[in-house]
């Protein structure tokens, strides 16, 4: 009975230590973040934290280790209904637009700028998890839809890569570079409605 309950403690602590190391990433960048910040903002002791990660690197690699196992999941397209394409990318776009959003993934294509010499695996890694799979999803729902006769003849794969970095746009660079806070809710429905009818029926009149 008691040791199921220290797991479950250990487990705890350990989120949350990567939680206040997401938090200060976003806010202060990786190299500018200590071991000493995080500990004052989550408490506990550097023991904690040097047996559970080794080292600042080992918590960083964690962390984006936690962030592409999150990202896989709402990349999935499983259940959508792929016979209506909208419905389908208007539901994928709105998870992915909120993870691109989020301020463990926007503190960490911060430390995959600045540092990306230093983590090269892991930063190639996490674009294939997160990007590179978000754009192959949309290019095996376009052909699907291919398949049934909806589309005409393009390129998925493309065409996917170009529809991902419409829901990037200019919002998440200006979260990126602190211009603007992450969007709500509603923006994000918006936002993603916009992209999908745009990249589905163009601007140009009928």
């Amino acid at each position: 009975m008691t040791k199921p309950r220290i797991t479950e403690r250990s487990l705890a602590r350990r989120e949350a230590i990567l939680d206040a190391a997401a938090d200060l990433f976003f806010e202060q960048g990786y190299a500018a973040t200590s071991i000493d910040a995080i500990i004052e903002r989550v408490g506990g002791s550097k023991r904690n934290v040097y047996t559970e990660f080794g080292n600042k690197e080992g918590l960083f690699t964690a962390l984006v280790h936690r962030t592409a196992g999150q990202a896989l999941s709402a990349l999935r397209m499983d259940g959508l209904d792929g016979s209506d394409l909208r419905a389908s990318l208007l539901a994928f776009s709105e998870r992915l637009i909120g993870l691109y959003m989020s301020p463990t993934v926007i503190g960490i294509y911060r430390t995959a700028i600045s540092e990306g010499a230093r983590f090269p695996d892991l930063v190639r890694q996490f674009y294939e998890d997160g990007p590179l799979r978000a754009s192959r999803g949309v290019a095996q729902e376009l052909r699907a839809a291919q398949a049934r006769g909806e589309l005409r003849d393009i390129d998925p794969d493309a065409a996917g890569n170009r529809f991902v970095a419409m829901l990037r746009d200019n919002a998440h660079l200006q979260v990126l570079l602190g211009l603007a806070p992450p969007p709500g809710g509603e923006q994000i429905r918006t936002a993603a409605a916009t992209a999908v009818d745009l990249f589905l029926h163009g601007v140009r009149a009928a």
